[in-house]
């Protein structure tokens, strides 16, 4: 995998991925993946089918199954646009049970590796990717800042969300990510941690990019 030209960026719901990522990319001319969305592709599969998001098989076969086109700006599940329905709430409430599914994890990684290889590389963020997806990228960024941080931040992108229960929403996501058996969320070895808490995300790319440097 040394050959290949990734870029890791982790971190916790709210932390300033999506928007640094993105902005890393397009400085390095790599092509950009969220995987995160894939795995909230999978929950909105599995809700549109009615499979209980609980159902470890049954999620897992909808993981194998489902025909994902994910690009920078749109999510296809199965044929049928999906980019509003995996930011909403249900989907955001069944996410993390399923992102915790090791069936569901082994074919995302599986699919996260085979994006890479066919691009080169890119600019991929998520929870796992500096730990287990690409443990040897070329660099290996955990984004943090503060609770109250995060919580402005994703209460904003959502339209305006009371920032309190968006809080506990990230509390809980936090938990679930952290505490799952299979790929936890952890800043994983040899990764630069960056608090973005009082810096912009020009500041925070420009620091990104220093670090190739």
């Amino acid at each position: 995998m040394s050959e290949l030209r990734v870029i890791a960026i982790d971190g916790p719901a709210g932390s300033g991925k999506s928007t640094v990522a993105r902005a890393v990319a397009d400085r390095l001319g790599l092509d950009y993946l969220d995987t995160g969305a894939m795995y909230r592709a999978v929950a909105c599969a599995a809700l549109r089918r009615g499979v209980d998001p609980g159902d470890v098989d049954a999620v897992a076969e909808v993981a194998r199954s489902i025909d994902l086109d994910l690009t920078r700006d749109a999510c296809v599940v199965d044929g049928v646009d999906a980019t509003t329905d995996i930011r909403g709430p249900e989907v955001t409430g069944a996410v993390s049970v399923v992102a915790a599914n090791p069936g569901v994890r082994v074919e995302m990684v599986a699919r996260q590796r085979a994006w890479a290889t066919e691009r080169g590389g890119g600019v991929m963020e998520g929870r796992d990717i500096g730990s287990v997806v690409f443990p040897d990228a070329e660099l290996k960024v955990y984004l943090t800042a503060s609770a109250e941080v995060r919580a402005r931040r994703r209460a904003g992108e959502a339209g305006g969300l009371d920032v309190v229960s968006v809080g506990a929403d990230i509390d809980r996501r936090d938990a679930a990510d952290s505490g799952r058996e299979t790929s936890p969320l952890v800043e994983a070895p040899g990764a630069v941690v960056l608090d973005t808490s009082e810096l912009g995300v020009d500041e925070v790319a420009d620091r990104v990019v220093g670090l190739l440097e």
